[in-house]
């Protein structure tokens, strides 16, 4: 998909030279998947605390009621 954007220059070719990049395009893609990541882990954060705990719960007592 063909898409026009105004992006600043000297940030893209910084990015290009940190990332060791050739084209602005592999800039422009690997820092979307970056920000795919990072946006999915907070995600998985947010939910973290939101599971019940047990504290009675016995993991061995379970592995020998077989």
């Amino acid at each position: 998909m063909a898409t026009n954007l105004a992006l600043d220059d000297k940030l893209i070719e910084e990015a290009k030279l940190i990332g060791k990049h050739r084209t602005k395009k592999g800039v422009v893609t690997e820092a979307l998947h970056e920000y795919i990541q990072r946006r999915k882990q907070s995600e998985i954060l947010n939910i973290f605390n939101t599971v019940a705990f047990d504290k009675d719960y016995d993991y061995k007592q379970q592995r020998t009621a077989k």
